[in-house]
């Protein structure tokens, strides 16, 4: 494929299977998503979901503030910014709004390489990674703090954490 067709190569049409996603608040994200389900483990700061278009592809939006945010209503969650799916083959992007799911355009190669390069200079100055001289190597929030080993120890998160540090780290 040119380059200049790869450059300007919109997201695959299609459909989105799930139109509306209801709400889990979950102490830990289980290990397998029910689709048309966004869970919500606030304790770990993060929210999962299968994605909208029914590919199967595990979609993980940390919640941060350099990332994504919910807004709970009381009755519906909304998720901003946009879930772009850039990475999977689908290449679906929808927006998630009072638990509706709203369709958007695709993105060209050129502008998710624009938004990268944004995402990471907003990791960085939140971060601290300019002050360390870190913008280039830069790749994700600090570790978090180790739990407490003992029988009073919260559960693990199981490896999605590391599964959020390697997917921003794609970003």
């Amino acid at each position: 494929m040119s380059q200049n067709r790869e450059a300007h190569r919109p997201s695959p049409r299609r459909e989105l299977r799930h139109r509306t996603l209801t709400h889990r608040f979950v102490p830990v994200i289980p290990d397998r998503l029910e689709p048309g389900v966004l869970y919500l483990a606030l304790e770990y700061g993060t929210a999962t979901h299968s994605c909208c278009c029914g590919c199967g592809e595990e979609v993980v939006t940390p919640l941060t503030p350099t990332d994504w945010r919910i807004t709970y209503d009381g009755e519906t969650v909304s998720l901003s910014p946009s879930v772009g799916n850039w990475n999977a083959a689908c290449q679906s992007h929808y927006i998630i709004e009072r638990g509706q799911v709203v369709p958007c355009g695709g993105w060209s190669d050129e502008r998710i390489a624009t938004e990268r390069r944004r995402d990471r200079a907003a990791k960085a100055r939140h971060y601290g990674a300019f002050a360390q001289g870190q913008v280039d190597a830069f790749d994700g929030p600090p570790t978090p703090p180790q739990q407490p080993v003992g029988p009073s120890a919260p559960p693990a998160p199981r490896g999605r954490w590391r599964a959020i540090v390697r997917w921003l780290s794609t970003r």
